[in-house]
């Protein structure tokens, strides 16, 4: 059975989806797996063994797009987050059967139509993802292994990038950016201090990741820790070789972004930081990885409570093993 799983917004969303698809093709070794993504997730999802092959939607039209499709003689589609362009074109490629959650007016488009009501976070996105499996195969086991992306050269990776930074030390990596769906974060002067307090140990040796499009904040920390010990990554290499560098890291320390999602997915402890507000909480957006290697903080708005928690991320920053 050639089944399409469609997943087409930023690199969290995706890889909350990467766990259906792993028990897609192993409930049928011989289904094949086809992936529709973001141009962004063209390179991760080529490096899952589980996934056959992947298909980018690049915003072409969406006669092009359709054409594609029905190209691959697809049998069923399950779309995990629908819009109604992804849900036309699969329309026009005449997949026989197209499985969506019952959300928005694209939900016309689809044959089966699952309610699931996200909305209410009874269970995490990529759960919710898992459980859209069920409609196709009732039987399906939703046990996925974790780590669930294991590269054999992260090693190689992370020693050459050790030699150019002259690190000796365990890693322990911050991202102080914004991105995804997270709307809660520590300011600047805070992780500045979070920063300090794993310096002064000098156990550790620090390095702050930065996206392609975060130049400005790049430049603003190397002015703030100019005269330490601190290596800083500015990305423009693919996400696959950020996956198989943050692979080896100690510990991933960041807001609720793709990074976050991105490290779990490699195995790589996280601090994750969230807003206190249940849409974007941990309890929705929790990560694929071992739920041991996750420490999630949910930052509150009033100022005192946000003080005492900034207080406890201090601590347990002190006292890593």
């Amino acid at each position: 059975m050639t089944i399409l799983v469609c997943r087409t917004d930023k690199l969290g969303d995706f890889i909350t989806a990467l766990p259906s698809m792993y028990v897609l093709k192993h409930h049928n070794p011989n289904n094949r797996i086809i992936a529709c993504v973001a141009p962004l997730n063209k390179t991760l999802a080529e490096s899952c063994d589980f996934i056959d092959e992947v298909i980018v939607d690049n915003g072409d039209s969406i006669w092009t797009f359709a054409s594609e499709l029905r190209a691959l003689k697809i049998d069923v589609s399950i779309t995990l987050f629908s819009s109604t362009r992804i849900a036309f074109v699969q329309f026009l490629a005449r997949i026989p059967k197209r499985i969506a959650p019952a959300t928005k007016i694209a939900q016309i488009f689809y044959t089966h139509r699952v309610k699931q009501r996200r909305s209410e976070v009874k269970m995490a996105e990529f759960e919710y993802n898992l459980e859209l499996t069920k409609t196709l195969f009732p039987d399906i086991n939703l046990d996925y292994k974790k780590p669930l992306l294991e590269f054999d050269d992260a090693k190689k990776i992370y020693e050459v990038f050790s030699i150019n930074n002259d690190i000796e030390k365990d890693v322990i990596a911050f991202h102080v950016g914004f991105g995804g769906s997270s709307d809660a974060n520590w300011n600047l002067d805070e992780y500045e201090e979070l920063i300090h307090t794993v310096l002064i140990q000098n156990k550790y040796q620090v390095v702050l990741t930065f996206g392609p499009d975060e130049k400005e904040l790049y430049e603003e920390m190397q002015g703030r820790f100019m005269a330490y010990n601190v290596v800083f990554y500015f990305s423009q290499e693919s996400i696959r070789y950020f996956a198989k560098l943050i692979s080896n890291f100690k510990l991933f320390v960041s807001t609720s972004t793709g990074t976050y999602h991105l490290a779990s997915l490699v195995g790589t402890p996280t601090m994750t930081f969230f807003a206190d507000t249940l849409f974007a909480s941990s309890k929705r957006w929790k990560s694929i990885g071992d739920e041991n290697k996750q420490q999630h903080f949910m930052i509150p708005l009033e100022q005192d409570k946000r003080q005492k928690m900034f207080d406890e991320v201090l601590l347990l920053l002190k006292t890593i093993d």
